[in-house]
This record gives structure tokens, sequence and C-alpha cells, in this order.
């Protein structure tokens, strides 16, 4: 039970026990037998009335304070990404290691054919040796002149083209591992400039803000949100966050997915669906970029647009026109759907779920209903003040049903009556018919059909605080007996 709800209580009980009063200095043993007699009523100079026990589903509710404002909070940030500066530099990389390959296969390649040419000449010269150095007197001669002179020179022939095809060899071998290295150079800088451009922002390191809204406005798919160096950020629907720039080659996924419904959905292409970037695709954002006035690239740096559930009402800006620009929040929105929130006590969540119906007292004093759209599964212990223990209480959302009663105000507090228990077919009286006893307990007063009045003890149920009325049980008690009330 919450506190308001024990002080509604309370407050009804004490005013049971102020009406009753003077019947309790009277009625000292009022169940000495099974029904006491009670003709006392003329000592009773409260006017009174008759009521009926009645059978009936009662419900209990509890009244608690809420707040009414607009449902779901989130920021927009200014997304950290690459710098067009820096994809510059990713560009002469990429350049230079391309170049550096190249000039390492082009050396490859010469070095392939010196290597040739030497086999060749290699093999040449001991097809000649082969010739001349056959037969004894080759073998026997050591002059320059004869068949004995060519042989040695033949030998020495060879023996130089060996060596020279040995330096051909390794000078191939080191080619190639310039190669291999120029081309794991050429990787990295391919994989650099593929990361830098799907982290590319189209700010640079001096950009400011150049357009900001102002607090409370709303703000619908396909217009800015706030501009930078006069290059606007583009609200689009949808429920993905968008984390990397868009552009051609890029992995499917579900942000691209939502990019080609909100371009098609806008006019600016057909055919778009799924999770692929295609040419459609880039086709579509130039048509895009063309309706907003910036280059036509046929890509969206990151941050170019941001994707939300729906319509945006600006709850605060954090920058100011002229500052410069620094990744992170940049503005605080939410939906504008209207919302209560309110603080229940956790003793009461099983009583209270989605779909339950509410009745919210508006700061006016209207009444308009409401549903219960979200109960929280974990309890939170407020903060306690002045050392007072503190009660755990759940976060319970309420979607009003008739938003336009709700008014315009941003945030008001109210009043919510909530159903937290209910009972069918059960034994009801107004609270005013109950009597405080002297012994405890409580009693009704019946008054039978002879005129006889007795008293009736009873045991409390549930009580409907927004009815004035009280479960009530008892041995003697049935529906259709008349008790007293007060008069109205």
């Amino acid at each position: 039970m919450s506190a308001s709800q024990r002080r509604g209580r309370w407050a009804v009980l004490a005013a049971i026990v102020v009406v009753v009063i003077a019947a309790l200095a009277i009625v000292v043993d009022p169940f000495a037998g099974p029904g006491t007699a009670r003709a006392g009523v003329a000592d009773n100079s409260t006017p009174i009335s008759l009521t009926t026990v009645k059978h009936e589903s009662l419900s209990s509710q509890t009244q608690i304070d809420g707040t009414l404002g607009y449902a779901g909070s989130a920021k927009i940030l200014v997304p950290s990404g690459t710098a067009p500066t820096a994809i510059g530099q990713s560009e002469q990389q990429l350049a230079s290691a391309e170049a550096q390959l190249s000039s390492a296969q082009r050396a490859l390649s010469s070095d392939g054919v010196a290597l040739q040419r030497a086999q060749s000449e290699l093999a040449a010269g001991r097809a000649k040796e082969e010739v001349d150095c056959a037969g004894e007197g080759a073998a026997e001669g050591g002059g320059s002149a004869g068949a004995g002179g060519a042989c040695a020179s033949d030998r020495q022939s060879v023996t130089s083209g060996e060596q020279g095809l040995t330096g051909a060899e390794g000078k191939l071998t080191a080619d190639r591992s310039q190669v291999s290295t120029a081309r794991s150079s050429l990787e990295r800088a391919q994989e650099a400039l593929a990361s830098a451009r799907s982290s590319a922002v189209s700010y640079g390191q001096n950009a400011v803000f150049t357009a900001l809204p102002s607090v409370g406005r709303v703000i619908s798919g396909n217009h800015s949100l706030y501009a930078i160096d006069g290059q606007p950020t583009i609200l689009l629907y949808g429920s993905t966050l968008a984390t990397r720039a868009f552009e051609e080659g890029m992995s499917p996924g579900a942000d691209v997915s939502e990019l080609n419904a909100n371009l098609e959905e806008l006019g600016y292409g057909s055919g778009l669906a799924g999770e692929d970037f295609t040419a459609a695709t880039a086709t579509a954002i130039r048509a895009f970029q063309a309706a907003h006035a910036l280059a036509q690239t046929g890509e969206l740096a990151l941050g170019s647009v941001v994707f939300e559930p729906g319509p945006a009402r600006v709850t605060s800006v954090t920058p100011t026109v002229g500052m410069n620009v620094t990744p992170g929040p940049a503005l605080g929105i939410s939906s504008v759907a209207r919302q209560v929130t309110v603080k229940l006590d956790a003793s009461q969540q099983a009583s209270v779920k989605k779909g339950d119906r509410v009745l919210i007292t508006l700061p006016n004093g209207q009444s308009t209903p409401g549903t219960v759209s979200y109960v929280a599964s974990v309890a939170v212990a407020p903060a306690s003040e002045h050392g007072e223990e503190s009660t755990p209480t759940i976060e319970v959302d309420i979607t009003p049903e008739e938003p336009g009663a709700t008014g315009r105000l941003d945030q008001a507090p109210v009043q919510v009556s909530i159903t937290t228990g209910s009972v069918e077919n059960a034994l009801v009286v107004p609270v005013t018919a109950l009597l405080a006893l002297a012994g405890g307990g409580y009693a009704v007063e019946e008054v039978a059909a002879d005129g006889v009045h007795r008293l009736i003890p009873v045991a409390l149920g549930l009580f409907d605080d927004e009815a004035g009325d009280v479960q009530v049980s008892g041995t003697q008690l049935r529906a259709g007996q008349r008790v007293v009330v007060p008069s109205t």
C-alpha cells in the first residue's frame, strides 16, 4: 500500500470514528448475544438513513502522484570520425603504396628477363664447352690456339656464366620479397582508407555550428536537426543507430535497409529494398542531396542523417550557433507522444500490468483515461531524506487515451488512480455504514423488518475509494439486509 493510499485509509477510518463516537459511549458490549437489540437510535443526534447490503464487484484504487510529459528521451550526438583531411592523407598513402608496388613489379619483371638471358647464355656456353673440350687433344692442350685453347676459354666462360646466374637468381629473390612487402603495404593502405571512409564525417577541425533548433520545436522526417558549416543533419525514421558512412561497397546491414526505405518513401528513388547499397541507392542519395542543396556525391558521410522512430521534439540544445564542433551531445529529444510516469510502491507490482486502464487527474482538475504501457521489473529505492528509510518503487508508464485533453505543458504534476485490487460478487456496504467498536473491530447497524436495530460484527476487505464502498463479511451478514448510514 502506498503512502497516499495509507493516508486515505486513515482518513476514512477517522471519519468513521467521529461519526459513531456518541454511539460508542452507549454501546459498551454490543455482542453479548447473537444480535443485540439497539433501540437507541433516538439518542444519536446524527440524522440517519438506510441502505442495503449488496452483492457487487469491487475494485481498489491507489491514488499516486505522477508526472505528465512526453514519452521517451534520447540524445542526438555529433559523431566522432575521420575528418576530410585525414581521408586525403589515407588516399595519398594508398597512392604511394600503389606506386611502390608498381615499381617493385617492374623491377621483378626486368630482373626476370635478365635471369632468362643469363640462363640462355650459360646453356650456350656449356654446349660450346662440351664440343670444344671433346677428345684427348682438347683435354691435354693448354695453349691459346687449337682445340685445347678453345676448351679452356669455354670453361672460363661457363664459370663466369654460373656466377652471373647465381647473382640474377638472388636479385630475383630480393625483387619477389619487395613485391610481397609492397603488396602488404598496399593492403594495409586499402584497409586504412576503407576504415577512414566508413567513419568519414563531413566536418573538419575548425567546423562550427551554423544552425540549431529551439527547445520545444518538433522536427519531422526529411528535415534538418542542425547544421555544421552549412551542411544539415537530416532526420530520417528508423530504429537503427547510424554508425558508419553510407558508400558504395559497404557491407549489407539494417542501417542500409532503413536508408533505402526512407529514400523510397520520400520519393527519391524506386525499387529500393533490402540491406544492400546498390547503384539505385547511390542514385537516390544524389536526388536526396540535390533536394537539400548538398554536393551530389551519391554517398552520405557519418552524421549526415540520424534515424529516430518518429518526429523528434527538442528538449535541450547543448551548443550555440558559432561554437566549434566537438563530438558529443548536441540535442536532447523526446517523442511527441504524451506520457505519464509514476513511481509505484514495489509491493504492488503484481497488481498492475500492461494494458490496465487508469484515470488521470490533470492540474486543472479534469480527468482523462489512460492505459498502462510499461511496468518496470526492477525496483529502485529513492534517495532517503534526513536518514529516513525509503520505500522501493517501480516505474509505471501510462499513455493517455485522449492526448489532446492533456494540454500542452511540457511537464506537469498529475494524480493517477490505479486499480490495485478487485473482487467479484462481494458483500458491499458504503464506508459510512461502518461503526468502530470500543473493543476493536467494526460493525454495521442493521434495521430489521420489525424496526429493531442491532449491531452485526463485520470483517473488512477491499476498499473502493472512488465509489466510497468497502467489502464486508460476517456470519450474520447477508445480501438484502438494511443498514444505517448517515443522511447526506
